[in-house]
């Protein structure tokens, strides 16, 4: 057992990893939607067709799905974001590659975007959590160095205040989870440059 209290992939079966795969893609489903604290063992076992006991083959606890779900999406989130900003040419097209990249990233994991948009403030309270309101803090920090050195260079509006300004845009963009559906008319390219030409023009004539 890890320290997530995640039971270790069993070795020498594809199968036995896949199925736990399948697991975790199903908690998922049912975080997102149901909601974590509404959703049991029971319901997972349910619809993955097993005894609830054959869950606690693959993972001690729905908390530990949850960390897992959570903490693969968050450092990879995070290890995206310190990319853009770490190799960029300047802070315009840092932010637009930080917006850019959250609409890949609602594309591609929708269903972990979705479970921390709704689970995010609940578990701040939540022991075994803390972690997902530190990366939370490490994104927010990001975004606002970029925001700051734009300011500095005279890229961006010197009277705003940086931190607002992140939450404005994070919550603009991330509430997109809502309604975008892969596979639509829309793209994360699209949706992203119909955002950015919002940001830089606004909407006046």
């Amino acid at each position: 057992m890890t320290d997530t209290g995640v039971a270790p992939r069993r070795r020498g079966t594809a199968s036995g990893s896949s199925r736990r795969a399948e697991l975790l893609t199903l908690a998922a489903e049912m975080f997102a939607t149901k909601g974590f604290a509404q959703t049991t063992v029971r319901d997972i076992a349910d619809a993955a067709g097993i005894l609830s006991g054959s869950l606690y083959h693959h993972f001690r606890s729905k908390e530990a799905m949850l960390t897992e779900l959570l903490s693969g999406f968050l450092d990879g989130l995070n290890a995206r974001f310190t990319e853009i900003v770490e190799s960029g040419v300047d802070p315009q097209a840092d932010l637009d590659g930080l917006i850019t990249e959250s609409f890949r990233t609602i594309h591609r994991e929708r269903l972990a975007v979705a479970l921390y948009q709704n689970e995010a403030s609940f578990l701040a309270t939540v022991e075994g959590f803390e972690f997902v309101a530190e990366r939370s803090r490490d994104n927010e920090a990001l975004w606002i160095r970029v925001i700051e050195a734009g300011q500095a260079a005279g890229a961006f509006q010197a009277s705003l205040d940086p931190a607002l300004t992140y939450r404005f845009i994070r919550d603009g963009v991330w509430s997109t989870v809502s309604w975008y559906r892969p596979g639509g008319r829309h793209t994360p390219e699209t949706l992203a440059e119909q955002y950015l030409k919002l940001l830089h023009a606004g909407i006046l004539a």
